[in-house]
């Protein structure tokens, strides 16, 4: 049996969520599939413990609901959890969850998407929808990188997906790879936590405190400096107050933080005590792997270290392809979208939309949300 439905959204995390809620205020029906058994399943089960968003709550907030003006500027994992439990409530979202979309793709003769879901054991759904909303997010699946003889290393492996804390890594050697916000939060939590922490930096990187980012963002916002001028301040704080890293093989990217958050989706570290660690040497900052041995780590300067764990902080990427047969309609078959301009990169052709793959954070979530809905709601005017 075939379901119709005018809009079916792929996703149950901000993203879908926030699609739902914008279309709720149009009143207009929807369907909301999640593959697993809660919205938000990232924020809710796959993300450490440690995790506050490094985006200021007046940016991190969903359509039509701001978080409260009594919470911190940069909420807990915990809170921001509370915050989607409330949004989902106020709008009475429910997603379906249990299912596991396997097949999208569009029917010419009847003009519109046909969509299969698996549920249990052997079970199927089938929808025919007007509208097709991927929601299912940029972190979708753990990016891997391919790095010679990670197969052989005989200590543990795992990915940032599946970090929880630091403390059962207590006395051991860990290395960490990758620089972002995830991989420097995680070898701070690691260090404190008693393991000999040591992080893989080999890309340029800004690293700020959480209110230089704060400030930047809202200078910019509400254009009281411009661009150029809020980066060149925010490199000069960055200078004075983390110190000289160059010692330790840490560059800064040559545009500033601000330009290189809105041109490439690339946030700037936000520092939570990490930068102390490396200037006191409790973390190392090691090079580029050149390859993985059973017990010990081949870096790129010729040096070799033993280890005893391995922390892929590697990010994310969009398992859309890999069920949206039809993907050709608006995204590229890596997951990236096909149009780049903030005004259209959520459209794509036959009625298909995709929120929250701009790598523009929870903000970009917002705002695609609202465009997305409005554009549905005009279109089912006609």
């Amino acid at each position: 049996m075939v379901e119709d439905v005018a809009v079916l959204i792929v996703g149950g995390g901000p993203s879908g969520l926030a699609t739902a809620a914008c279309l709720t205020y149009h009143s207009i029906p929807y369907v909301i599939l999640e593959r697993e058994d809660c919205s938000a399943s990232l924020w809710r089960k796959h993300s450490y413990d440690s995790l506050k968003l490094h985006t200021p709550k007046e940016m991190s907030a969903l359509p039509l609901l701001p978080i409260s003006d009594e919470s911190p500027t940069f909420i807990s994992k915990a809170a921001f959890v509370d915050y989607i439990d409330a949004y989902a409530a106020r709008f009475d979202i429910r997603p379906r969850c249990n299912r596991n979309v396997t097949k999208a793709e569009f029917d010419r003769e009847l003009g519109k998407w046909r969509v299969e879901a698996a549920v249990g054991e052997g079970g199927v759904e089938v929808y025919a929808a007007r509208l097709l909303v991927v929601a299912s997010g940029e972190n979708d699946l753990e990016n891997v990188p391919e790095i010679e003889g990670l197969a052989r290393f005989r200590g543990r492996v795992v990915h940032s997906r599946r970090y929880k804390s630091g403390a059962e890594y207590e006395g051991k050697r860990v290395l960490v790879v990758g620089s972002g916000n995830s991989g420097m939060e995680i070898v701070y939590d690691l260090s404190v936590s008693g393991a000999r922490a040591s992080v893989v930096i080999k890309s340029p990187i800004h690293i700020l405190s959480k209110e230089m980012l704060s400030w930047g963002f809202k200078s910019v916002a509400e254009a009281d400096y411009p661009l150029p001028v809020v980066d060149a301040i925010l490199m000069f704080l960055s200078r004075l107050r983390m110190g000289d890293l160059s010692r330790y093989g840490i560059i800064r990217p040559p545009k500033g933080p601000i330009q290189t958050r809105f041109t490439t989706g690339r946030a700037p570290v936000l520092d939570v005590g990490t930068v102390g660690k490396i200037h006191s040497g409790d973390i190392k900052v090691v090079p580029a792997i050149q390859k993985i041995n059973e017990n010990s780590v081949t870096l790129s300067d010729g040096s070799e270290q033993e280890f005893d764990a391995i922390i892929l902080a590697t990010g994310y990427k969009s398992g859309a392809p890999g069920w949206l047969k039809d993907h050709h309609f608006i995204m590229n078959s890596d997951g990236t979208l096909k149009k780049k301009s903030p005004e259209q990169h959520w459209k794509g052709e036959n009625g298909a939309y995709c929120a929250g793959l701009a790598k523009m954070a929870l903000i970009g979530v917002a705002n695609d949300a609202q465009l997305i809905a409005n554009d549905i709601h005009m279109t089912l005017k006609k």
